[in-house]
């Protein structure tokens, strides 16, 4: 194999480590957001869920003095 060719796969080959790299670098970067996402969405469900049980409790405190009147 002449030295150019030599040359120019070492080139290419030095290209490929760089992008394996870069896409693990923004593999790893989106797996981090999409982690924070799930724990956001986890901590807007929570939040969904409790505003429900107190509007619940709201409204059966209301149906009851409804009652008693």
């Amino acid at each position: 194999m002449p030295d150019s060719q030599l040359q120019l796969l070492e080139e290419k080959i030095d290209t490929l480590i760089e992008l394996c790299a870069d896409l693990n670098r923004e593999n790893a970067s989106l797996k981090a957001n999409a982690n924070s996402w799930s724990k956001e969405r986890q901590n807007l469900i929570d939040k969904n869920e409790l505003a429900k049980t107190k509007v619940e409790a709201i409204i059966s405190r209301l149906k009851a003095m409804e009652q008693d009147s």
